[in-house]
């Protein structure tokens, strides 16, 4: 009986969300291709930060998934201060010809201000010969 009882606490410890946590991260992206009316898979974003000198330099290249979504860009870490001047850049070329679509922007560069420790989302809705943005939740 101790056992099975030590077994089940020792189980239940390690299912607690307190023993093993998910990283957490500031900033995710959504593309929405209106077009559509679906999510833009397979679209390559960049993350650039700019620096004091107004140079700027590439931190992440990930690719959106099946949702048209990227929910992991600056993890947060202890000690870490990500406020700065970022870009993401939208290679959307490749995605239109890709639908086998012509398009007028090849890609886009959505530059934003991340001033605390927050978390931000900037999702496009995108066609095309048109695209939107904002800063979500």
């Amino acid at each position: 009986m101790k056992t099975t009882l030590l077994l089940f606490l020792f189980t239940l410890a390690l299912a607690s969300p307190g023993c093993a946590q998910e990283p957490t991260y500031q900033l995710s992206s959504h593309i929405l291709d209106i077009t559509k009316g679906q999510p833009a898979a397979n679209v390559k974003i960049s993350l650039s930060k700019q620096d004091a000198s107004g140079a700027w330099a590439t931190i992440e290249e990930k690719t959106t998934d099946a949702n048209g979504r990227i929910p992991d860009f600056l993890k947060n870490a202890k000690g870490v201060d990500n406020k700065g001047i970022y870009k993401l850049t939208y290679f959307t070329a490749p995605y239109f010809k890709s639908l086998g679509e012509d398009s007028f922007y090849p890609f886009i560069e959505v530059v934003f201000e991340i001033k605390d420790g927050n978390h931000y989302h900037v999702p496009i809705t995108l066609s095309p010969y048109g695209y939107s943005t904002y800063r979500g939740n």
